[in-house]
């Protein structure tokens, strides 16, 4: 399953800086927001809001941030009401690209998104023009040098405890665990059972066909795929695009 993080390999090494600590908290606050209105504000019962409140706190999003986008989704707080939704669609090369959406203006994102698209070098599609080409998975990341034992060892244990596959490039810090999205939980509590701190754990889109990146089309891949997860309202970003030329 290795590849899924290719373009943000890529967007490092050509230095691309993170969002803004505004932008940052924007985005993860949508998603704290999208999660509650799916499943509920108790994080006990709903994991996909345990997720995201997790990933809230690590990137220090003030506690009262956090209160106050549960109490907005629980409606005990008036708020505007955020939509989440996939596009998906082409770029240069005929790379596919899914984008997650949290929006509160739904024509104003498509239009945004679609003239992205088409100003540098790719189509908004129809829904599942690209989907076939991704398979939605559960993802835990772990940093190399946070784990207590050699990586054999670590490898039985994810297997063990329910790991599809298992994504550690020798160059890499950063490893990747695999499950299925019902799994995602099972198996995050058993590695820390284990003594194994995961990174974060969340539900992504892998891509099992990719489409190479020629030397022509790599800086305009790379544009349009910073220019689209720099937007506001894209939650995640998912590509095929694969940049080993």
């Amino acid at each position: 399953m290795a590849g899924h993080s290719k373009w943000k390999n890529i967007a490092h090494r050509k230095g691309k800086q993170d969002a803004s600590r505004g932008q940052l908290f924007t985005k993860l606050c949508k998603d704290v927001y999208a999660a509650a209105r799916r499943g509920g504000s108790n994080p006990d019962t709903n994991y996909a809001l345990k997720l995201a409140i997790d990933k809230a706190r690590t990137a220090s999003v003030p506690a009262d941030t956090i209160a106050r986008t549960l109490a907005k989704a629980s409606g005990t707080l008036e708020g505007v009401q955020m939509e989440e939704f996939v596009y998906e669609g082409y770029g240069p090369g005929g790379i596919a690209v899914m984008l997650e959406i949290s929006t509160d203006n739904r024509n104003r994102t498509a239009a945004e998104v679609r003239h992205l698209f088409s100003k540098y070098g790719g189509s908004l599609g129809e829904s599942g023009c690209v989907a076939w080409m991704f398979r939605r998975v559960g993802a835990i990341a772990l940093v190399r040098g946070t784990l207590s034992m050699d990586e054999e060892s670590f490898t039985l244990i994810a297997i063990e405890a329910g790991a599809q596959d298992i994504d550690a490039p020798a160059s890499e810090e950063s490893m990747t665990v695999y499950t299925e999205p019902d799994e995602l939980s099972a198996v995050e509590s058993r590695l820390r059972e284990q003594g194994i701190s995961p990174d974060s754990a969340s539900l992504v889109y892998l891509p099992v066909v990719m489409t190479a990146v020629t030397a022509a089309d790599e800086d305009k891949v790379t544009l349009l795929l910073s220019l689209l997860e720099e937007h506001d309202d894209v939650q995640s970003l998912y590509t095929n695009a694969d940049f080993d030329l």
